[in-house]
């Protein structure tokens, strides 16, 4: 059996043990005062904790007010369609000098509305409309993406954060067991069945526990900031997260398929290509005859020294046929080409870095999958190992040092299998994340879903109004 209970010590501990120590209750102290706050709270689950970044996340509520300001981009390119209504009015004062009758000055003013309607801009207004609309559609799959990145990094932190846990866990067992074999160290020393040199050697492994155990507190203390920051609030009780298993593609053939159809980084792209394209079209469009109607109402009074009132209601259709406009147009028609090959080359990339991406999550979680097993297995056998030369070294046939080496060769592999986990949890995650699937929905998190829709849907056909959805 491996001794875990640690007894009473006969050695006191020597200047770089006891700096160690100072470090660790200096550090522990932090974490204590930085878990009182949290230690009456129950254990939070990962799709709690989901739950909080979805609803706190920053960068996704700044995306989602990026979506609604696209959003007004379709009302803009309506307005082609909508007239132009203005109202003036003057007032002012004319001295036409001195006649006969006396002094000339007069004081006209007047007031009028008048109106300019579009008939026809060279297909401009209907292109530049659905120019629009797919920059919506791109902007609402930036939105999917910047939540499943918000939503894997609060994952990234809860793994951390456990596994940082673990890490902490793993050096103080180990630290109980290197002061019971300095203790042991000790004991047959004074009874002259050991020598010096077993109680310096076990004495310098557990300072180098100490220090491992002080940096792995460091690493939690750390982790938790992260988790706040991508949270929200502070870690309660964690544990490992099974991951979004039923979320899995059954293959990397099916994992690829989807990270082609449902990635959001992807798909956007290809909204983008099609704004380009429209984009051309209303750039060629100002090299189309332009058609407008121009009415108008006016008064006027006092416009002569009889104090004549004058009223007046005019209309003109006005086309307007371009020539030649300093290759101003031409220019900007060929830049909008140039863009929209741009945005094209752009999906290619967008689509070989979901693929790279799809291929490495999937290739990380067999990995994870197989180190997993085959560290479990190497910890079982570590130990078994380390009990057997524990009763050898009792009989004399090995030495104190074989027994340190033997507990370091469990640590190990218990440091190992707890990398595995984290590696297998978050290669999970970043697997349902490049098929496009880490959502809010699609993990069943406790939440009101946000819908782009819903703003689109208010001010989609909007003629006029200062309000926004929110309020403002």
């Amino acid at each position: 059996m491996i001794p875990t209970t640690v007894g009473h010590e006969s050695y006191s501990p020597g200047s770089v043990l006891g700096t160690c120590n100072m470090i660790i209750r200096k550090v522990a102290l932090g974490i204590l005062l930085s878990s009182v706050a949290m230690s009456s709270t129950q254990a939070e689950s990962i799709n709690e904790a989901l739950a909080a970044a979805y609803n706190h996340s920053p960068a996704l509520n700044a995306q989602r007010a990026a979506t609604r300001a696209q959003d007004e981009a379709l009302p803009q390119a309506k307005a082609g369609y909508r007239p132009f209504v203005s109202a003036n009015a003057d007032i002012g004062i004319r001295n036409g000098g001195i006649n006969s009758l006396g002094s000339s000055t007069t004081r006209p003013y007047g007031y009028g509305v008048s109106i300019s309607q579009n008939l026809f801009l060279g297909f401009r207004t209907v292109n530049s409309i659905e120019a629009a609309e797919a920059r919506i559609r791109a902007s609402r799959e930036n939105l999917r993406n910047v939540e499943q990145n918000a939503l894997f990094n609060a994952a990234a932190s809860y793994i951390d954060v456990v596994f940082a846990k673990d890490v902490v866990d793993i050096r103080r067992r180990n630290i109980r067991f290197l002061k019971e074999q300095l203790r042991s160290s000790q004991a047959r020393l004074d009874v002259g069945e050991g020598t010096r040199t077993d109680v310096a050697q076990s004495q310098a492994r557990l300072a180098l526990g100490e220090a491992q155990l002080a940096a792995a507190l460091a690493t939690l203390e750390a982790n938790r900031g992260t988790y706040i920051r991508f949270i929200g609030r502070a870690p309660s009780s964690l544990s490992w997260p099974k991951g979004p298993v039923r979320l899995y593609p059954k293959g990397l053939q099916e994992g690829l398929a989807r990270g082609a159809n449902e990635n959001p980084a992807l798909i956007a792209s290809q909204h983008l290509v099609d704004a380009a394209s429209f984009q051309v079209k209303v750039a060629e469009g100002a090299l189309l005859p332009t058609v407008t109607l121009d009415a108008g109402a006016a008064r006027s009074f006092n416009t002569d020294a009889l104090g004549t009132r004058t009223r007046g209601v005019q209309a003109t259709v006005n086309v307007t046929v371009p020539i030649y406009q300093r290759g101003e147009v031409t220019s900007q028609i060929r830049e909008n080409k140039e863009l929209l090959s741009q945005t094209r080359i752009q999906v290619d990339q967008t689509r070989d870095e979901v693929r790279s991406t799809v291929v490495t999550a999937w290739a990380a979680l067999q990995s994870a999958r197989a180190n997993l097993n085959a560290n479990t297995q190497q910890v079982r056998a570590a130990r078994l190992a380390l009990s057997g030369v524990i009763e050898e070294r009792n009989v004399g046939q090995r030495t104190q040092l074989d027994v340190l080496d033997s507990q370091s060769d469990v640590l190990n592999a218990e440091d190992l299998v707890a990398q595995s986990r984290r590696s297998l949890a978050t290669a999970g995650y970043q697997l349902v994340a490049a098929t496009g699937r880490l959502n809010s929905r699609r993990l069943g998190l406790a939440v009101k879903h946000y819908s782009p829709k819903t703003n689109y849907n208010v001010v989609k056909d909007k003629w006029y109004g200062l309000r926004t959805v929110t309020g403002r």
